[in-house]
């Protein structure tokens, strides 16, 4: 039995107004859709299009958790950064006593941005279900 070939080797070009081309852009983002070009071959051949709604005041919640998220992170990384640099001068006996407390700062800081990396990872998975 031969096998339907499902590879889509044809171009369809249409020309749209600015105008038209917003109104297919709205459209398509009130949708599920990932690709636009999914969205119109569904729109032209009459197939069912998936509406979304998402809920504006969790996504600007989810855009300041997102902010946090990456703020933490990149004091983290950067007092990990001076911590390892710290380690290069052990030598001195002043900075050990420094060094022992901060690695016991360190791993605190780390701990609650781990903790909320992982809340906002499961609002997130949440927020896009």
């Amino acid at each position: 039995m031969k096998e339907e070939n499902n590879n889509r080797n044809k171009w369809l070009h249409v020309r749209l107004t600015d105008k038209e081309y917003e109104q297919i852009q709205e459209q398509f983002r009130q949708t599920t859709d990932l690709k636009l070009s999914d969205f119109v071959r569904k729109k032209l051949l009459g197939k069912l299009i998936i509406g979304s709604y998402r809920d504006a005041s969790m996504d600007a919640f989810m855009e300041e958790l997102i902010g946090l998220k990456n703020g933490l992170s990149a004091i983290g990384n950067n007092f990990n950064q001076a911590v390892k640099r710290l380690h290069t001068l052990s030598r001195i006996k002043e900075f050990e006593h420094w060094l022992v407390s901060y690695e016991l700062d360190r791993r605190k800081l780390f701990k609650q941005v781990g903790q909320a990396q992982d809340f906002i990872k499961k609002m997130a998975d949440k927020w896009l279900q």
